[in-house]
């Protein structure tokens, strides 16, 4: 990663929440790298990754390292809501130092394109 990109993955892992007795530093480096694994993760039928997107609501990181996803989809009809999940499950889960990852997803809020990031609207040209 460039330093651009690396400040921009510490910036984004600072959204992460951690309600834990875990170092500081440990709870910074997990942040980075789920956020990093998180990117990795695409929707079949969009070219941007699912965090770029919006997808990803709340990620907790608990004391026992197991880590708790809230994420979306753009729609109630996804033809990829059987297979988002589990995706987003293994690359967390691919995490040095991860328990158990449990993901679900939420409808509430809807998301809408607002939550997309500005490297998302790039990608997709929906400016």
């Amino acid at each position: 990663m460039t330093d651009t990109a690396d400040t921009k993955t510490a910036t984004a892992a600072a959204n992460v929440q951690t309600i834990s007795a875990l170092p500081a530093e440990e709870t910074e480096r997990l942040g980075i790298e789920i956020v990093a694994a998180l990117k990795t993760v695409f929707d079949p039928e969009i070219p941007a990754d699912i965090y770029e997107l919006g997808l990803i609501y709340k990620v907790d990181i608990k004391d026992d390292r197991a880590v708790d996803i809230e994420m979306t989809l753009t729609t109630p009809n996804c033809p990829a809501a059987a297979e988002l999940p589990t995706m987003v499950e293994n690359a967390v889960a691919s995490v040095a130092g991860i328990g158990i990852v449990n993901v679900s997803i939420v409808w509430e809020p809807a998301w809408t394109p607002e939550r997309m990031s500005d490297e998302a609207r790039l990608v997709l040209n929906m400016w």
